[in-house]
């Protein structure tokens, strides 16, 4: 056909080399003639090829998958709209890159390694990243809500869409004509052995069961066939079936569930946002009640008799009662809209299937926009003492500081639509700002992770020095993407899949399941073990029922494990870089209370990992003894003694006489009483200074000595004297949590907070790891690296699992002392002069190791990239010599 004429061909390479360009050839028969094996032919793409698809910025290793090619009109990719989420693609005008492997050997890895299919589990937190989005999740609500029925018309028309061939069955409904229930339909996507039972996120109360691959009670929605859900039908179905199953079942839901809308209809209008008139008067009553609450609170403001919270100023404790008004506006606001909107309002039905929105979209476009804020405060700054002219100086309220009352179908006036200006522009700086950071945060991450796999006997290793970093990998050798989203084995499906509940036999003995246990002691990890135990005895499974459930967790937790050559350094790193971007930047208070401002989000993840000496917002968490953590008095009093005091803080006066030069200090007896602090403190505490001084009543005179001829510097010198307490501890409350007082504190000294004799030692917490690596141990800290990086994640309900954190804080442990993941850290420990340049400051890096006649051996990853040579990591960790028999021996 030639290059012209699809499908056809553009060159033919001869075994020499040599290229011949069709599009100059006069008669191409002459040239099919002379083909014969050793010839190449470059020929178009023809439907069931396979290809690679990727979208930037690439992430995670999902950015990249292969498809199979099915060639259609027009010049756009298209793609099945289920695998936008790993891509993080959509259709505004997204650009993507498509790539041919041309090799057999590329074609086969495509096929095995990087089908879509066999990626629906996301390695980060293993669920499903790939099903059902959007107008999907709608469509699948409306078919399976209890009142949806089709008659035999539409019901082939739906089954026709996916090409489904068998039985139609029982209708529900037999007169006056027969109809099928949505829940039917579905159900016939479903194998027929398959059980399931969770929980719908449009209705949580409602339990969803299915049984023997019928749908009986519940809705389909986000929480069944989602992306990013845990213990979804395609979880499970995944894990039981294998990807192949569950393929054909989303392709075929797909088509199904569009079909379904498109014959059913769905649309959205201003229609689906009104509310009755009387709904408007309670919300007026509503800000009426804000208003009189402000003044109040106002008034109270200006005779200063706000209650101020330790650690924060009148004008803090203000604000963040103002906020807190606000906010309880807002929500009693949204509640009265949410009443009058019921479940059949398309927007509650995209924002409660987990198709698109959320309750507080609806809030704001019917009820009240709410307060807008700029880097999480209310909006202050603009004209001197008001940010517009419109308000008067010094104004405070509501109004004038950005809080918006009127909703979107309202519309706003111009100052409301001044103040949400400005609140997205600073959402709009904060997304900038933020991709940078933690796009620079995985670039580091994965030069310091990139040359970790995991060896055939299990263990991850370095590639470049070879170092064991792990003896097992993330302790139990599971494989996170295998993994039931995190739990090695899932158990309720190993049962519900034996059916062990139903052969009740006489109960095993605990000796009995002893014995089970030790029998596999060597082949799967204790914590395994230990789970299976509890559980077998939970359940009071049979001696034959616990050995077969036994033998079938091990089969499980054998196809688990982890593949030997797998990458876990980059998709560890790639795993923590790829939710970054989602963190927030910002410092938080303490549920908004200014008592202790503490770093969060990204900022706080970038500051772990970077093992700074001391954290911006160092805090530790003081737990006290049985008998003190009762009595609020007593954990008081220990807060007063652990808090640093300094003389400055109990000082009201200070002088300096020239004449006998000394310095002259007038104690404060009420900040004494405050602080704790007795006179023998600070008597003690001049005492060692050794200089002369002498006391009477409140007043210290001290006497500079001979070598101390400058008064300032003796000034300074005793403001700074500690009179009691730890060093750099300077704020400590006491809070009541799980019944029992804590000591919260800015600043922290765990050597000294730990000798309290009052303090329970075994649960001091401080945010310091190095603190944590000097004082207790290098094992001490690589625990307080995982506990810091999933207390940040969680924090922002992002879903990393914890085998990625272990892999990062063991590699910033690996030599003794913590490192941080950089050049200064683990990126300079690497022996490869190649590897050090291509992270940073590569010129300097090359001209050290040239002065210094380094050698680069080429073991790791980066070298041999830059050299060009294969990588030793996945299917480049062997290479495999053949001998054809008759071949080899001539």
């Amino acid at each position: 056909n030639g290059p012209n004429k699809y499908p056809g061909a553009k060159y033919v390479i001869r075994p020499d080399g040599k290229r011949i360009r069709l599009s100059y050839v006069q008669d191409l028969e002459e040239v099919a003639q002379v083909l014969e094996p050793g010839f190449v032919v470059e020929r178009h793409l023809m439907d069931g090829d396979i290809v690679l698809f990727n979208r930037q910025p690439s992430l995670h290793r999902i950015s990249i998958m292969a498809h199979v090619v099915k060639v259609l009109p027009y010049k756009t990719f298209r793609l099945n709209l289920c695998v936008c989420t790993p891509y993080n693609a959509d259709f505004d005008g997204d650009e993507m890159n498509l790539h041919v492997p041309q090799s057999e050997e590329a074609q086969t890895e495509a096929r095995i390694l990087l089908l879509v299919q066999n990626n629906i589990l996301s390695p980060r937190y293993g669920a499903p990243i790939i099903g059902a989005i959007r107008d999907f999740l709608t469509a699948a609500y409306l078919l399976t809500k209890d009142d949806t029925y089709l008659t035999r018309k539409e019901m082939s028309y739906l089954l026709a869409a996916i090409g489904y061939d068998g039985e139609l069955p029982e209708p529900e409904i037999k007169k006056p004509e027969p109809k099928w229930s949505g829940k039917q339909l579905f159900s016939l996507l479903l194998p027929r052995d398959f059980n399931h039972t969770f929980r719908a996120s449009f209705s949580p109360e409602i339990e969803v069961v299915i049984k023997d691959g019928r749908l009986v009670k519940g809705v389909i929605d986000k929480n069944a066939i989602g992306v990013e859900k845990a213990n979804s039908i395609l979880h499970r179905m995944i894990s039981e079936y294998g990807p192949e199953t569950t393929r054909s079942f989303i392709d075929k839901l797909v088509k199904l569930l569009n079909t379904y809308l498109n014959m059913r209809g769905f649309s959205f209008g201003i229609d689906d946002l009104e509310i009755p008139d009387k709904a408007y008067k309670e919300l007026e009553k509503v800000f009426e009640k804000l208003n009189q609450a402000f003044e109040k609170l106002k008034a109270n403001y200006d005779r200063g008799k706000i209650e101020v919270r330790p650690g924060e100023t009148l004008e803090q404790a203000f604000e963040s009662n103002i906020l807190q008004i606000v906010s309880e506006a807002r929500e009693e606001a949204g509640k009265i809209a949410r009443k009058y909107i019921g479940d059949k309002s398309s927007a509650v039905i995209m924002a409660r299937t987990g198709a698109r929105g959320s309750p507080l979209n609806i809030d704001q476009m019917v009820a009240v926009v709410g307060q807008q804020a700029v880097r999480r405060e209310r909006i202050s700054r603009g004209f001197t003492g008001r940010v517009l002219t419109f308000f008067k100086p010094m104004d405070v309220s509501p109004k004038a500081r950005g809080f918006v009352y009127r909703s979107f179908t309202k519309g706003l006036d111009p100052v409301e639509f001044f103040f949400h200006m400005a609140g997205g522009r600073d959402g709009l700086v904060d997304t900038a700002v933020r991709t940078q950071q933690s796009g620079y945060m995985q670039r580091r991450l994965i030069n310091a992770l990139e040359a970790l796999y995991v060896e055939y006997d299990g263990t991850v290793r370095s590639m470049d020095e070879g170092k064991i970093v792990q003896f097992l990998y993330g302790e139990d050798g599971i494989d996170p993407m295998k993994s039931y989203h995190g739990e090695a084995i899932n158990i309720n499906a190993l049962i519900c899949r034996l059916k062990l509940d139903e052969r009740a036999g006489k109960p095993a003995s605990n000796s009995e399941i002893e014995d089970l246990v030790s029998k596999y002691e060597d082949k799967m990890p204790l914590k395994i073990l230990k789970t299976l135990k509890e559980e077998a005895l939970k359940r009071g499974l049979s001696a034959r029922a616990a050995e077969k459930f036994f033998k079938e967790a091990y089969k499980e937790y054998l196809k688990n494990r982890i593949e030997p050559g797998e990458a876990v350094g980059i998709v560890t790193a790639q795993s923590i870089g790829e939710p970054s971007t989602q963190l927030t930047l910002r410092t938080f208070h303490f549920a908004g209370v200014h008592e202790a401002s503490i770093l969060r989000g990204l900022p706080r993840l970038i500051e772990i990992v970077d093992a700074r000496r001391t954290p911006s917002t160092p805090m530790m968490r003081i737990h006290l003894k049985r008998k003190y953590a009762r009595s609020a008095e007593e954990a008081q009093k220990i807060a007063r003694q652990i808090k640093c005091t300094t003389l400055e803080d109990i000082t009201s006066d200070i002088g300096l006489d020239l004449r006998r030069n000394a310095v002259i200090i007038v104690l404060d007896e009420a900040a004494m009483r405050s602080e704790g602090v007795s006179v023998r403190q600070v008597d003690q505490a001049v005492k060692s200074l050794k200089l002369k001084y002498e006391r009477s009543g409140k007043t210290l005179t001290i006497y500079a000595d001979e070598k101390e001829k400058d008064l300032d510097r003796l000034r300074s010198k005793l403001m700074s004297l500690k009179v009691k307490g730890a060093e750099r501890i300077t704020k400590a409350i006491v809070r009541y949590e799980n019944g029992e007082y804590v000591i919260l504190t800015e600043g922290s000294n765990l050597k000294k907070v730990m000798q309290v004799p009052e303090v329970d030692h075994r649960r001091v917490w401080t945010n310091n790891v190095r603190e944590i690596a000097s004082v207790l141990g290098i094992e001490a800290a690589r625990a307080a690296i995982v506990r810091e990086l999933k207390q940040v994640l969680d924090e922002q309900g992002l879903d990393v699992d914890i085998r990625h954190l272990m892999i990062v804080a063991d590699m910033m442990t690996l030599n003794g002392s913590v490192k941080q993941v950089g050049r200064h850290g683990v990126v300079r420990l690497k022996e490869s002069p190649l590897a050090r340049a291509a992270f940073e400051i590569s010129v300097q890096t090359l001209i050290d190791a040239a002065v210094r006649g380094e050698v680069d051996h080429l073991r790791g990853n980066v070298e041999r990239i830059i050299i060009g040579k294969e990588v030793k990591i996945g299917t480049g960790l062997e290479s495999l010599l053949m001998s054809y028999p008759g071949v080899a021996d001539g």
